[in-house]
């Protein structure tokens, strides 16, 4: 996906390009690729260049507030046809996307089922790690064309849950 930005008061260009945890992000033609993972809504878990990073995604009035080691940056899409995101914090992921776990833990609830159509955000199933319970979403719109866990099993981080196509 290729978008119109203002950062720091400047147009830029920015492209995306998901396939499954990895993202490549290209700002003005450099390249930076990284490790993602959405720990909670908004909050993405980044691993670039073997240093780790917390990044919050917040919408703010026409565009977005994103927040780094503790700076908050503003960013605006320049023509907002062109931003596909949902729920105003998140771009929408294409083509087959296997649905990581993000921690190790137990699957405790599974919402969907095989076959069924989900939108980008809807949640896949719920895994419980250290007593706390995480909504594990779909990046995309589609269908689920794989569950690969069942109600009670254990999983490990970066595991293949899902898929959806």
């Amino acid at each position: 996906m290729k978008l119109n930005i203002e950062l720091a008061g400047r147009t830029r260009t920015l492209e995306l390009a998901r396939v499954g945890r990895r993202v490549t992000a290209t700002l003005d033609g450099r390249a930076v690729e990284a490790d993602a993972v959405e720990v909670g809504t908004g909050i993405f878990s980044l691993l670039i260049a073997g240093a780790s990073f917390e990044a919050q995604v917040e919408p703010a009035g026409d565009g977005l507030t994103v927040t780094v080691g503790g700076s908050r940056i503003p960013v605006r899409v320049v023509d907002p046809r062109q931003w596909q995101g949902r729920r105003g914090t998140s771009v929408e992921a294409e083509g087959r996307q296997q649905i990581l776990a993000p921690m190790p833990g137990k699957v405790v609830r599974i919402l969907i089922q095989q076959g069924e159509k989900v939108e980008a955000g809807h949640g896949i199933l719920v895994v419980e790690a250290m007593k706390m319970q995480n909504e594990i979403r779909s990046p995309k719109t589609g269908t689920v064309e794989r569950l690969l866990v069942t109600e009670g099993q254990a999983v490990n981080a970066g595991e293949v849950v899902a898929v959806v196509a």
